[in-house]
């Protein structure tokens, strides 16, 4: 939210003499303060997620141990419920994790949909009972139909009409799982003056359609929807939700992060680079070369090596690549940003390094090595290997886009 939605909001409100609640109109001017580092609404999910204690922890990869397992998926959640999302569908979200962290992740995205009002389906296997309770309305499935969809609260109700119940001591969830079994179901009928008969899930269904639940259900979606409550500002109808200059400079930023984050790489091979210049610098010193056709080699020499340190510089780009690549699908298919937004800052931020480096190399050997002492020759030398590393930081940037696999773009990159 910017400050002239939240002018325009006051505005409306005062017209219309709206008293707005207190604790909510002081969450729409901190989260439209601009300027800020960090905002509200992003320590305000955190907090929801419970992720404030590890908001400074990395999230680790195979190689780097980071936050745990239940922190990723809620890290996840956390993704993408940051935006102005009002519905979100989740499968399977339990899939490795105990039912205690189940329970803590379904809590966060129970207060989530209370608080902003969201829709949230949501599909569990086996839920624990206190993880059952948390919803407010239901699915049930079974070989692959519908036979209860309606509030939690009224579907015992529903299976005791039909002749079964939940023993006190069974959770809701074990016992809605076990009712389709032939093998199971003679347990829960508690009509003891009936024999019991197997009820088959198209009986089931066929019940449903009397029950109330089921009844208001149909009633709510045979009621055409009232366009003049609608508005067109109520429906996105752009792709991504900034305009390009924003997305840019958002992505801009990010990699600027990231770079900062790296800058140990950095600068480390900016200073194996200074090392190797002054090892060059005494192996083809001035003073030991001629000006002739047998040392013009030499000459040469000098020059392929060049080429060779400040191509062989940017195979670090290998590592960084492949490592953010599943970041990057993962947010381009979810529509956080095209991929030029994601790969032209990626190339700006690259140039300082490249001119820093041509510039060392070139500062250094250059005169030492007795090249031409031309000014025009100098900044031609350094301008030919400026182009040069960028190449070669493009070059393996693109075969780890194309491969995506670390040990295989390794020696992949040696052919180049």
């Amino acid at each position: 939210m910017n400050k002239d939605m939240l002018k325009e909001i006051s505005r409306r409100e005062k017209q219309s003499g709206i008293v707005p609640e207190p604790d909510i109109d002081t969450y729409m001017k901190a989260i439209s303060v601009e300027g800020l580092k960090g905002t509200l609404q992003t320590d305000y999910i955190l907090k929801i997620l419970g992720l404030d204690i590890c908001a400074d922890t990395i999230v680790g990869d195979a190689m780097n141990r980071g936050i745990s397992g239940g922190q990723k998926r809620r890290l996840t959640t956390g993704e993408m419920i940051i935006g102005p999302n009002k519905a979100l569908f989740m499968d399977e979200i339990s899939t490795g994790l105990d039912s205690s962290t189940t329970f803590q992740i379904v809590t966060c995205l129970q207060q989530l949909t209370h608080i902003t009002e969201a829709t949230l389906l949501v599909s569990l296997l086996q839920p624990a009972p206190e993880t059952f309770d948390l919803f407010d309305d239901i699915i049930l499935m079974a070989e692959g139909k519908i036979v209860y969809q309606g509030p939690r609260s009224s579907v015992q109700e529903f299976f005791e009409h039909c002749g079964f119940r939940c023993p006190e001591r069974k959770g809701v969830a074990d016992f809605l799982q076990e009712l389709f079994s032939e093998r199971d179901q003679a347990q829960y009928w508690y009509r003891k003056d009936q024999p019991h008969s197997f009820v088959s899930v198209d009986n089931f269904i066929v019940a449903f359609k009397k029950f109330q639940a089921a009844q208001k259900l149909n009633e709510e979606l045979c009621t055409p929807f009232n366009k003049s409550e609608s508005h067109k500002s109520a429906l996105s109808f752009n792709m991504y939700s900034m305009g390009k200059w924003e997305l840019l400079k958002t992505c801009m930023a990010r990699e600027w992060l990231l770079m900062k984050r790296n800058s140990f790489v950095h600068i480390f091979k900016s200073s194996q680079l200074v090392v190797i210049a002054l090892i060059t610098m005494t192996i083809f010193i001035r003073t030991r070369m001629k000006l002739d056709l047998v040392h013009a080699s030499y000459y040469q020499g000098s020059l392929f090596y060049a080429l060779i340190r400040l191509m062989t510089t940017g195979i670090t780009e290998l590592a960084l690549t492949v490592s953010r690549l599943s970041v990057f699908y993962k947010q381009r298919d979810f529509y956080f940003y095209p991929a030029w937004a994601y790969s032209i800052p990626a190339a700006i931020l690259k140039i300082p390094f490249s001119l820093m480096d041509a510039f060392l190399w070139t500062a250094l050997t250059y005169y030492v090595i007795g090249y031409s002492p031309e000014p025009e020759r100098f900044f031609r030398l350094l301008f030919l290997l400026f182009l040069v590393h960028q190449m070669a930081i493009s070059l393996f940037r693109l075969i780890a886009s194309v491969v995506r696999d670390p040990p295989f773009a390794a020696n992949f990159s040696l052919f180049t």
